[in-house]
């Protein structure tokens, strides 16, 4: 064969071959026929195309349907409350993307317990699990229902209540969810854990929709981690209450465990029981009660962990404004008062309902007249405007302070639990703010120098005996230049009795400094009132021939209310421009973002700010949950809420972004918190300290709402936290709210306490180890069985 003839046989050859595998490559694409693929080599084909089967146990079919349909319940919201999502990183590895996207599915555990009659209950709770983080965290409700409920323990499957964005239905946003996970938008969920928004160069943060989020963004990240208190400028109440309970040995519960023995809390009181007010045990061991002692805090040894039962025929309570003026008598199943107050128009029995008139024992012919009789004697008063926060001792059922709220006048009342049975409850049960106290033997829970007015209309105090001790209790609760209301029969009848007791009040009265600014006498009811200043200076203390009362120690802290036994002394005012208590505060509402003026530079904030600054970014923070998150983005239904408890305050922010709320908030401080109550106060809000290791001086049943800003892991360091989150329960109404932020292991922890007494829970998730969501709670079917 020839050079060429072999030449031509060699290219023959390459080109059939060519085409040959040319063909055979064609068929191959064009071919239908799946070919296996080596899965142990790498799996991302199959997760993308398959993301709704990430299965943690749950059935295939309960992962597919309600996992998705949970993941986005508390995501990003935009201020129309719809949910908004974060664009994809196309930067993060797909090995990544997998994980995240695994930490938001939630599912259906079911988990078992068994109530007082050997019975097991079985339920579901939504759950998820950060891969990165370790993070479990969640949103958990109360809804406790005694009329959604039967007295059988049977949960009405018709009457749940979810926690949703938008106004979407269930079954929609379940569609809508499946949809994007299968289309364009499935690596969206990948980015909705990261919750802190860009900033951008001047440091203001982005306001697209995809940067909502409830926790703070950019510089206002570190709000959450608090400076050393020992280098801040605010002590602590434990600090500064000479007299305080040794507190509990620390101890921490297992975040394992998911599953508690409740029982139903065995005592006299019932369904009415408060730990710390019904401790017969140690009431009966008191030597006396002269001083009202029995009336008191005397709180457990060992906190409680017991359920309070409801009462029978619970429901749902009215919603403000109808409750000021009736709420269910199967919820405050009280009849003594109207039969004792009746006639002086407290509150009457109609029907299914309890009736308020909105009188009292000084206005029978209703609340607003004498309020605008108090107005007319005192024009300076200003209600509303240069008097915001006001105290109002033996309240009754609060109508007094019910009706202020016409007045843009926030009410702190109280009342002891005694004879007049539930007249506080009653007080709650209406949507007005108010607390079990008595004036005893030791200070109330409120720091000096912080009501603009005091009120008294027959509060049945003893002011004049023992040195006017209790007069002075209320001299250092009141903002120098504030007003004492006094309506009492001293003043206006000449009974032996009364003259005695108005002659001791006017010379304990000068002898105090206070300036008696008018007296006068309201015609239609026929009772009269004297009103009293308290002196801006320490002038008129200087120039009196005799100290007395004599003035308290220079080492006596007049802050100190923490269980501090109360003294006949007088403290001195402040002196300098720059101390707090030398001005009187803006006229509201202007004081409610304004720094205090006796916050500056010069002090280091909660945060470890300057003062001011912590003070606005804290109130920023706060506006800016509130408005993207709880108000609008956890489906909360604000107008069935009305009583709403901090249970860790701060500055009040938390309050404060919820003024256009028809609610209140009762901003506790706890003893071992900052000392920052009286900012709280300058704002023209209101609070008071507690130690949330014991109990709680309200009745079950009263808040609609609690809120927990890192609370929870700060007590774990000094009590158990399984008889807190017992308290919990039983403060919080049948479908009550609690919302928390803490970190994951804490929020764990909780989970198997709120998953144990069959509250719902939602699930959300971030990037760092730090809880954010809504709360509500759900009265089960072991509710009243346990």
């Amino acid at each position: 064969m020839s050079a060429s003839s072999s030449s031509s046989l060699c290219t023959t050859t390459t080109v059939a071959v060519f085409v040959a595998l040319c063909l055979v490559g064609a068929w191959m694409m064009t071919s239908s026929t799946d070919f296996p693929l080596e899965i142990s080599s790498n799996k991302k084909s199959e997760v993308k195309e398959q993301p709704a089967r990430v299965n943690f146990g749950a059935s295939e079919e309960a992962t597919s349907g309600n996992a998705i349909e949970g993941s986005d319940k508390f995501g990003d919201t935009d201020n129309n409350g719809t949910a908004v999502r974060e664009e994809p990183n196309s930067e993060v590895p797909e090995e990544e993307k997998f994980t995240e996207n695994m930490a938001e599915k939630p599912v259906d555990s079911k988990d078992t317990f068994d109530d007082a009659n050997g019975k097991t209950e079985q339920f579901s709770t939504k759950e998820g699990v950060d891969a990165e983080s370790g993070a479990r965290q969640s949103v958990v409700s109360k809804e406790k229902n005694g009329d959604e409920e039967d007295r059988s323990g049977e949960r009405k499957d018709d009457e749940t209540t979810t926690v949703s964005d938008g106004e979407q239905s269930d079954s929609e946003k379940k569609d809508d969810q499946e949809e994007k996970v299968d289309g364009s938008d499935s690596q969206d969920t990948t980015d909705q854990p990261q919750i802190e928004e860009k900033v951008d160069e001047s440091g203001e943060a982005g306001r697209s929709a995809k940067s909502n989020e409830v926790f703070p963004d950019g510089a206002q990240s570190e709000l959450l981690k608090e400076s050393n208190t020992e280098n801040g400028s605010f002590s602590t109440q434990d600090s500064e209450s000479k007299n305080e309970k040794e507190a509990q040995a620390a101890s921490k519960s297992s975040g394992d465990e998911t599953t508690y023995n409740w029982k139903l809390c065995n005592n006299n009181a019932g369904t009415d029981y408060i730990p710390c007010l019904d401790n017969e045990k140690d009431i009966k061991k008191l030597r006396s009660t002269k001083h009202y002692e029995h009336r008191e805090r005397h709180c457990p040894v060992e906190p409680p962990t017991c359920i309070v039962p409801l009462p029978e025929g619970y429901k749902r309570s009215i919603e403000w404004p109808t409750s000021r003026d009736k709420v269910w008598y199967s919820n405050v199943p009280h009849t003594k008062l109207a039969e004792y107050k009746g006639h002086q128009n407290w509150v009457k029995v109609s029907g299914d309902h309890l009736m308020f008139p909105g009188g009292g024992t000084q206005f029978k012919n209703g609340a607003l007249h004498y309020i605008d009789t108090i107005q007319q004697a005192l024009p300076d008063i200003a209600w509303g405007k240069r008097s915001r926060v006001i105290l109002d001792v033996g309240c009754g059922v609060a109508s007094f302070g019910g009706y202020m709220f016409d007045r843009d006048v926030l009410t702190m009342s109280f009342a002891p639990k005694d004879e007049h049975e539930a007249q506080v409850q009653f007080a709650l049960e209406r949507g007005i703010p108010a607390i079990s106290a008595v004036m005893g033997t030791k200070r109330l829970p409120y720091p000096s120098r912080v009501f603009d007015v005091i009120h008294c209309a027959r509060c049945r105090v003893p002011w004049h005996i023992e040195g006017g001790m209790l007069l002075l209790e209320l001299n250092r609760l009141l903002r120098p230049g504030g007003y004492f209301v006094w309506s009492a029969t001293p003043v206006y009848q000449k009974l032996p009795e009364d003259v005695e007791i108005w002659n001791a009040m006017s010379s304990l009265t000068k002898s105090m400094c206070w300036k008696m600014v008018n007296k006068t006498k309201d015609k239609l009811n026929q009772v009269g009132m004297a009103i009293y200043q308290k002196p801006m200076d320490n002038n008129c203390y200087e120039k009196r021939p005799e100290n007395s009362p004599p003035l308290c120690k220079e080492t006596d802290a007049a802050d100190a209310a923490w269980n501090v036994p109360l003294q006949a002394c007088m403290h001195k005012l402040p002196v300098g421009q720059s101390v707090r208590g030398s001005k009187w505060p803006e006229t509201w509402p202007q004081r409610l973002e304004k720094t205090p003026y006796w916050i500056d530079a010069s002090h280091v904030g909660v945060y470890g700010k300057p003062g001011n600054e912590d003070f606005e970014a804290d109130y920023a923070h706060w506006k800016r949950v509130a408005s993207k998150s709880y108000v609008n983005g956890m489906g909360i239904d604000w107008s069935k809420v009305r009583n709403v408890m901090d249970m860790r305050a701060v500055y009040g922010g938390f309050a404060a972004a919820l003024r256009d709320q028809q609610v209140w908030v009762m901003n506790v401080v706890p003893v071992d918190s900052p000392d920052t109550l009286p900012i709280i106060y300058e704002r023209g809000l209101f609070g008071m300290y507690h130690d949330w290791c014991e109990s709680f001086s309200t009745y079950p049943r009263t808040y609609d709402l609690l809120h927990a800003d890192h609370l929870f892991s700060k007590l774990k360091k000094r009590c158990k936290l399984l008889p807190v989150f017992a308290e919990v329960d039983r403060i919080l109404r049948p479908e009550g709210k609690l919302i928390v932020r803490d970190n994951a292991e804490t929020v764990t922890e909780l989970q198997g306490m709120v998953k144990s007494l069959q509250w719902e829970i939602r699930m959300t998730y971030t990037k760092d180890i730090e809880f954010s969501g809504a709360a509500e709670a759900r009265v089960m079917a072991g509710y009243q069985l346990l």
